[in-house]
């Protein structure tokens, strides 16, 4: 996807991304940057989150590095506290990190389970629980205040092999929907945005060979999505007026069928 916004709508916001250090996360917080907003980058890959940072820093933009494991709660909210001490109050939070480990239920993989249910689900309530107060304080001051969240079209979708994974992205879909009648009220935009395939070290850590096959064919077959596809639409959702809620985009590649 070419760039779609022009100029800077983002300019005096601050933003929080997590699982920044590759992939959609460092992506759409280098686009962030671009669009004007002070980023902070949030992931355990220290090195990484350095390199985003020099990277966005050196074409002008601004941005932190905050090291850290969203599994960790006080790891989290000792994240928020420097952000607000470096940044100001997050009025932005991309809540990102997460991790696809496929393989069917008879297999018993119940550390990959946990490893999964940790990380896309009690990673992302930690990040909420952080950066909650932050969006608040935001919204009360007449600002925009968005919570995005990187679901899947694995939620909604019955994939084989899929069901621990989709499980925990179905979780925060719902959340999303949930989550609206509490903050909507207060002038919290809250959404997800559901990915189809695309071109990420995601696949990567799915060991299954099946699965593993599925979506390498996907990339070989047909024009997958790039990180920065979802990149510019995050961007696009944060930048529409403080009235309008896109609650729930879905995007996929146009050929992919499954």
């Amino acid at each position: 996807m070419s760039a779609l916004l022009t100029n800077t709508p983002l300019a005096g916001r601050v933003a929080v991304v997590s699982g920044a250090s590759s992939g959609i996360g460092a992506a759409t917080a280098t686009r962030l940057a671009e669009l004007g907003a002070k980023v902070a980058v949030l992931a355990r890959r220290k090195d990484k989150l350095d390199a985003l940072v020099e990277s966005i820093t050196s074409t002008g933009g601004t941005a932190i590095a905050v090291p850290v494991d969203v599994t960790d709660r006080e790891a989290v909210h000792a994240a928020a506290r420097q952000v607000a001490d470096q940044l100001g109050t997050a009025d932005l939070v991309f809540n990102n990190a997460g991790v696809q480990l496929i393989s069917p239920i008879a297999d018993l993989r119940q550390d990959e389970w946990q490893r999964q249910i940790d990380l896309n689900v009690t990673g992302v309530m930690n990040v909420i629980g952080a950066f909650v107060p932050h969006l608040t304080s935001a919204a009360e001051a007449g600002k925009p205040a968005d919570l995005i969240t990187t679901s899947s079209i694995a939620a909604t979708r019955i994939l084989e092999k899929f069901s621990v994974y989709s499980g925990t992205k179905a979780y925060i879909s719902h959340l999303t929907r949930l989550l609206r009648v509490e903050l909507g009220r207060k002038n919290i935009r809250v959404a997800t945005i559901e990915p189809g395939m695309v071109d990420t070290e995601l696949p990567d850590h799915v060991t299954d060979p099946d699965a593993s096959k599925l979506m390498a064919d996907l990339i070989d077959q047909i024009d997958v999505l790039q990180s920065s596809d979802v990149a510019e639409t995050v961007a696009f959702m944060a930048s529409v007026p403080r009235h309008v809620n896109l609650t729930e985009i879905t995007i996929l590649p146009t050929a992919q069928a499954i």
